[in-house]
This record gives C-alpha cells, structure tokens and sequence, in this order.
C-alpha cells in the first residue's frame, strides 16, 4: 500500500472541533516498530513511521498496566485501574463480566457530551453483560448467541460499535454489532498459539479479523463524515496478539517470519484507516494518534503455538520487540510498559516532532477533552493530566510522577527515578519475565533476615528497587540503597496517590476497594 500524503490546513482551522480516531494495537512492542526500534528493529513498519514523520514521536510513553485489561480500563476511564472494585461475574475469556459499572464516566460518554459521533471498532474486553437461556452468569454453554446482549459498548456512550468480546484468542469467537451476535454462533473453533476450543460463528476466520475492523472503520469514517458534528473513533486492534494470524497478502513477507508478518498486517492497517481520512476528505481535520496497549508477550514468534521465551530467538538474529528495555508483558520493566506512541494532527503537530515527555495512556481523557473543548467535572478523569501543550511544542513537560504496574508488583515513576514496589521483575504465571515474582520475594526474605511483620517493613530496600533510567534505562543496577532519601519519598509519594483517590489536583476522592502499597504473595505472611 502507498503512503500518503496529508494536505495540511491553517492551524486556527486545525483546533476548531477536529475529529480525532485513536488506534490501538494489542501487545505491539517498543521495538517493533522501525521508528522505535532503530537497528534493533527487523520488521518494516511503514506506516507506523510515516505516522513519525507526519506528527510527534513520543520517547517516554507508557500504559499503567503491563496486561490488557486493566491497561485499556484506564485508557477508557482516565483511572488507575487499581482504584476499581471488583469485577461483575462473567465466564471465562471473552465471557468476562462488565469491568466497571454502567455510571462509570467513559471517553463515549465525554465525547457524546460534547456534541461528537462515537464509534468503537474492534477488541472490547471490557466486560459485557449477555443474555442467558437460564438468567445466570454467562459462559459458553448458557449464553443465547440469538439474543441482544443486554450491556455493551454502546452503554458506555458510543453511538455505534463492532466488537469482538476478547482477544482474538478468547472464545467467543464472533462479533457483535451494537448489540446484536454477528453470524450463527454454532460452530465450535480455536486457533493457534494457545488452542482454547470454543463457541465461535460459523464463518468466522480469524486471519480476517483486521479487514473486518478496517472496514467497519472506513464505513463508520464515510459516514460520519457527512454529518455536521465532528466524530470520535476508537479501533482496537487484535494484533500482534496471538493466535498469530496474518492476513494472506502479508504470509511470508517479513524476513523474521510469521511474527514479523503479522506486524506487519498491523502496520498496514494504519495506512488503511489514515487512506479512509483522506478519501472521507476529513484528513486534514483529524487528530490521529496511535499506541500499543502494553509491551509484547515473549511467548509470540516464529512458531504458531505460544512458546516460552520464543522472542529471545529473534533477538539472537536481530530483531528485539522490547527494543533496549528490560521484561515483557506482564513485568514492571520498562519492556513490558513502555510502548511506540505518536499523534498525528495537521497545521497543529510539528511533522517530525520528537518529545521526550513522560506520557501515560491515562492521560489521553484529558487531552482529548482539551482537543474537543470539553469541560470534565472534577470527579471525571481524576488521573488524567493532558499534554496538548505537548502537541503544541514538543519542548515542554508534561506530568512528573506516573504510577505502572506490572500484575505482581507496581512501579512509580518520578522524572528519571522509577521505583519497583516489590523485588523481581513483577510478574509470575507461566510466561513471566526473570525474576520471577515469587523467587524472588524468597530470596529477599532470605537476605532479610526473616519473614517481614508488615507494610512498613516492606519499605526496607530489601524489597523495593529504585533505578535512575537516565543512567541505567535498562534497569540493571538497583540503586534503592544508595539512595534511602529518594527511594522513601517516592514511597511516600505512592501512598498519597492512592489514599487521595486521584493524582491530578482536585478534592480528594475515594477509591472503590482497600488499596495496598505492597503485593507480595501471600506466602510472605505466613508464619
């Protein structure tokens, strides 16, 4: 596919009410992108760097979780995921219960608030609330595929939506207009990568899940381009999270194999929908921006099954996903937390641009409600600090504290300093990152001395890891110990985020559960 050209248009006329379409890959690496990556890139990214040339690359970008569900919670929300209660009861996978309740305010409900179209397409995992043949809990034996689901996306303030329940990995295996199941869910599939066998739709293929999404994408575009209110559009795409299934255009073009194949197909559907903005004739009217929702899961490769550490591999010949970082999905290194991130808007952005900035996907609430002119309540958004000044000039600074978290352990950054709540690398499960959480809180118990009574004594260095990523960005030497003054104020720090209930200025708000500074594993308590 060619890449395109964007007519740009005077500025003024740029910050009128532009439409703005967010992209979201699933488990696409900082280095997969050429952009990124540099030499550690083996994969041609195209149109992910066009994205680059055109607008503002963005060095220090992050998601708040190194997994996907609570990583696109506080996309959708601009909160910290870790403020929530717990989940409505669902099935399993794709079956998932609603993640926050109906009340919660979203970027569809913002967005809808101020005048604008709302569209979803593609992977929700969210949580949904189906219909049952019996009125309990859904899961894949119960659920009525013939029925309206009763909550979805558009109770969340999009006006239209296409989705599919989970990853392209989670059965059910079948997409969902509005509310209403795509096809005759009958069938029972699975793909490669993990096999989970499930109820799926009769034709549904999932090397043609991402034209399906690009298509709906380009349908809603056309249509909302007619219309006299600007529009929000949210894709989420499925890839390059397993099963890794490539469209046939793109089978075997990618010299690292299947992997970079699919990387590839997702690239491409950058191109796909930024061409629909031009043939719309809203291009140069439109905020673009593009993101992954967290760092790559090492399980992903040349080989179609989900394999420990396949990407170690490809970085043998050359290629690393993570790019200079440490860890993968699920971590609390910056590898599985820092990700490709760039915006794109005409007569605003700067082409070329680079910032440097701190940035967390929590904070695009914000800037999207600067961008459209919305006022948030007080309430709304309470961990979400915009950064158009950002978009505006490059040299300026954005936020200096951003809590991420990997799903064993969480992190605060603080300017270069990044303080690791917790010894190892935060994560655990069968595809975690060296040291695995739980060997690594035992061999901290051990050089402790004994079993710790409590919180506080948690906050010995013993337990806690602090790096200066200016000195050391890939997380080697923990300097916690050297450092006793700024590693307890960055603790300090940490707990007044949570007990304030937001990190932006405000009153103070509650969070919806008991929030502890430390996650060790429940053995540590144990006498």
């Amino acid at each position: 596919m060619a890449l395109i050209c964007i007519v740009q248009i005077h500025s003024a006329d740029a910050a009128e009410r532009p439409n703005i379409v967010f992209i979201l890959a699933d488990d696409l690496g900082y280095g997969d992108v050429k952009a990124f990556g540099g030499e550690k890139c083996n994969i041609d990214t195209p149109h992910f760097d066009q994205m680059c040339s055109d607008g503002m690359r963005f060095t220090d970008a992050h998601v708040t979780d190194s997994v996907c569900v609570p990583s696109r919670t506080s996309i959708m929300t601009g909160r910290y995921a870790f403020r929530f209660g717990k989940a409505e009861q669902g099935g399993p996978w794709g079956f998932t219960g609603l993640r926050f309740p109906e009340s919660q305010h979203t970027l569809g409900d913002m967005f809808r608030s101020g005048g604008y179209a709302t569209g979803y397409v593609g992977k929700w995992h969210l949580g949904t609330r189906m219909t049952t043949h019996d009125g309990k809990v859904q899961g894949p034996e119960n659920t009525d595929f013939t029925k309206p689901i009763q909550i979805g996306p558009t109770d969340y303030g999009f006006d239209e939506c296409f989705f599919l329940p989970g990853s392209l990995d989670m059965f059910p295996y079948a997409f969902i207009r509005d509310k209403q199941w795509q096809g005759k869910v009958t069938a029972q599939k699975g793909w490669s990568a993990f096999n989970r066998i499930g109820p799926a739709a009769e034709d549904f293929v999932d090397s043609e899940v991402l034209s399906h999404f690009c298509r709906e994408a380009g349908t809603f575009i056309q249509r909302r381009a007619r219309q006299p209110n600007p529009f929000f559009l949210y894709v989420a795409l499925t890839a390059p999270h397993t099963p890794t299934s490539p469209e046939a255009e793109f089978r075997g073009r990618s010299r690292i194999g299947v992997y970079g194949d699919f990387v590839m197909n997702t690239d491409a559907c950058i191109g796909r929908i930024r061409q629909q903005l031009v043939d719309a004739g809203v291009a140069g009217n439109t905020v673009i921006m593009v993101a992954s929702d967290h760092g790559p899961g090492h399980y992903s490769g040349r080989r179609l099954e989900a394999t420990a550490n396949q990407m170690q591999e490809m970085e043998k010949d050359g290629h690393h996903s993570t790019g200079i970082w440490r860890g993968y999905k699920f971590s609390a290194f910056e590898g599985g937390l820092r990700i490709p991130f760039a915006a794109v808007w005409p007569g605003v952005i700067k082409p070329g641009s680079v910032s440097d900035a701190l940035i967390g996907m929590n904070d695009l609430m914000a800037t999207w409600a600067d961008i459209a002119q919305i006022k948030l309540l007080k309430k709304q958004a309470p961990d979400s600090s915009s950064f158009l000044a950002v978009l505006k000039n490059p040299g300026n600074s954005h936020r200096k504290t951003l809590v991420i978290n990997g799903t064993r352990s969480s992190a605060l950054r603080d300017g270069p300093w990044k303080l690791i709540l917790g010894p190892g690398s935060g994560s655990s499960g069968q595809f975690y990152t060296e040291p695995k959480s739980e060997d690594a809180w035992k061999k901290a118990i051990e050089i402790f001395g004994r079993t710790p009574r409590n919180q506080k004594e948690l906050e010995h260095p013993t337990f806690v890891q602090l790096y200066n990523l200016n000195d050391d960005p890939t997380e080697k030497v923990d300097v916690s110990a050297d450092y006793p003054g700024r590693m307890k104020k960055m603790i300090m720090e940490y707990k007044s985020i949570i007990r304030d209930g937001r990190s932006t200025p405000g009153i103070s708000l509650s969070n919806d559960r008991d929030i502890k500074a430390f996650r060790p594993p429940a053995f540590v308590w144990q006498k």
